[in-house]
């Protein structure tokens, strides 16, 4: 019985080790999650007005050019796929990369092929494991992310536009990442940036009660497109970078709470156990000492006679 109480208390200090890591964890998360949302908040308005003036130039023009016109047969897509570098987040990296695998059947569907792109170590091993063609992918900031990233992701995507396809250009470029909602909310999303969609673009002003201004284009509308072009599709990663960070975040800070509640009904269950392993050690002792004592007293007693 001793050796059985021993083992339970072994067991409550491991499991006592492992819910102070994992409140640690929690209480780091929840603090990150207000800066990620802050920069989220920050970069957002630059993102829509940046949209916003790209809808004004298209509209306002007939240039045809990659940013807003689509291919008349498209053939190629890229997919930008954004996961962590860390574990510990509950289904975080899995539900974007089942988003992702996802839109890709879907656009192979179409007859289109698809290049993969991936930010995150959690992707870049799931693509990897599985030996699947990754064209490029960056890891080490998935927590963190600076406008620094953004450009450096958006490099090859945005060379990648500009190409034509028979050079191993893209038609299309979609985006796949974790949109924040509220801290106990985060859905991942699949968007197409490239080639903007006015339509929607349009609706979503007439939604608002906007009206585009008349702009006129110095030296020209596609030389306004060539220069919009980068700073467009770099703050839309950056926006979906950051987007993610708050998601990850939130969703460690939800993990590590449900693994801190966990820990301690386990504590509590083994603790009740471990108490009723000391009892019936406690009971046994009494009734070997009662025992013990009877018999004495019986030989004592045949001795006297």
């Amino acid at each position: 019985m001793g050796a059985q109480l021993r083992v339970y208390k072994r067991r409550i200090r491991s499991i006592s080790a492992t819910k102070k890591i994992t409140k640690a964890m929690e209480m780091i998360a929840a603090s990150r999650i207000v800066k990620a949302q802050r920069k989220v908040a920050a970069s957002t308005p630059y993102a829509t007005e940046l949209t916003r003036a790209v809808t004004a130039v298209a509209t306002g023009s007939n240039t045809k050019h990659p940013l807003t016109t689509e291919a008349e047969n498209p053939v190629r897509a890229a997919v930008l796929l954004i996961t962590s570098d860390r574990g510990l987040a509950g289904g975080y990296s899995s539900n974007a990369i089942k988003a992702a695998d996802q839109l890709t059947k879907r656009l192979r569907g179409e007859g289109k092929e698809v290049d993969t792109y991936i930010v995150g170590r959690k992707g870049v091993a799931y693509y990897g494991f599985r030996e699947l063609k990754v064209t490029d992918s960056w890891t080490g900031f998935t927590d963190s992310p600076v406008y620094a990233d953004a450009k450096k992701v958006a490099a090859p995507l945005i060379e990648a536009v500009r190409q034509d396809t028979s050079e191993g250009g893209v038609d299309e470029l979609h985006i796949v990442f974790t949109e924040f909602v509220s801290m106990m909310t985060q859905t991942p999303v699949d968007n197409r940036m490239l080639p903007l969609s006015l339509e929607k673009a349009t609706e979503d002003n007439a939604g608002k009660g906007e009206i585009l201004p008349l702009f006129d284009f110095e030296p020209s509308a596609e030389d306004v497109l060539d220069a919009l072009l980068p700073r467009y599709v770099e703050s839309r990663v950056y926006n979906a970078l950051l987007q993610a960070a708050a998601s990850e975040h939130a969703a460690r800070r939800r993990a590590m709470k449900s693994a801190t509640d966990n820990a301690g009904d386990l504590i509590n269950s083994l603790s009740r156990l471990a108490n009723a392993a000391r009892q019936a050690e406690i009971t046994q002792e009494i009734s070997e000492i009662v025992g013990g004592s009877s018999a004495l007293a019986d030989a004592t007693a045949g001795s006297d006679k």
